[in-house]
């Protein structure tokens, strides 16, 4: 399915989500994929209950196979001198989708995006954000009509208790990317509803 595709994940600071993407690395690996793992240093220095970043390092090179990527300096290369086939952001938090909707690139995750993006690959991304329909609205809308951005499907995950909350659905990753990939098209349907 992806054989052969060298799949840069970059990991943003929803450090409530890793349980659920991280261990989602493998399936990238069991179609053929090799994986670049991509941090931003929220999450390399955080220690949350839901883990330190050392924890969470150690496990996603144990996955992956590859060191870490986790500056600036060491992301910038993505551009034409080590092109990924395609860059995921899973989890993607609110503040790093507002940088991104207005172009600024200041974490390696970022940098790996803006660099995947001038190669005209494609970016894919796996958003978890409390403010998806707040503030953060007007940039996800703008990040759906850029060129080769793409989204993992998405829908409230807590509609009553967090109602301005939006969360990818996780397991549709590897299928998002290969849509982008191969056909340049955004896996439908965009909206799902988790609960009903």
């Amino acid at each position: 399915m992806l054989t052969g595709k060298r799949i840069g994940l970059g990991i943003t600071a929803s450090h409530c989500t890793y349980e659920d993407v991280v261990p989602k690395i493998q399936n990238f690996i069991d179609v053929g994929a090799t994986v670049i793992p991509i941090i931003t240093h929220s999450v390399l220095h955080a220690a949350t209950r839901f883990g330190t970043g050392e924890e969470w390092i150690a496990k996603i090179e144990a996955l992956t196979g590859e060191k870490v990527i986790s500056s600036i300096k060491e992301a910038e290369p993505f551009g034409p001198s080590n092109p990924l086939d395609a860059m995921v952001i899973a989890p993607m938090t609110g503040n790093s989708i507002s940088k991104f909707a207005n172009a600024a690139t200041d974490s390696p995750v970022l940098m790996a995006a803006k660099a995947t993006l001038r190669n005209g690959s494609p970016v894919v991304l796996g958003i978890s954000t409390n403010d998806a329909l707040g503030l953060n609205g007007i940039n996800i809308m703008k990040l759906l009509n850029a060129k080769n951005i793409y989204f993992i499907p998405f829908g409230q995950d807590s509609p009553h208790s967090k109602p301005n909350s939006l969360i990818a659905d996780f397991d549709q990753m590897v299928d998002t990317v290969h849509a982008a990939i191969t056909q340049k098209k955004q896996l439908q349907p965009l909206l799902i509803q988790y609960f009903k």
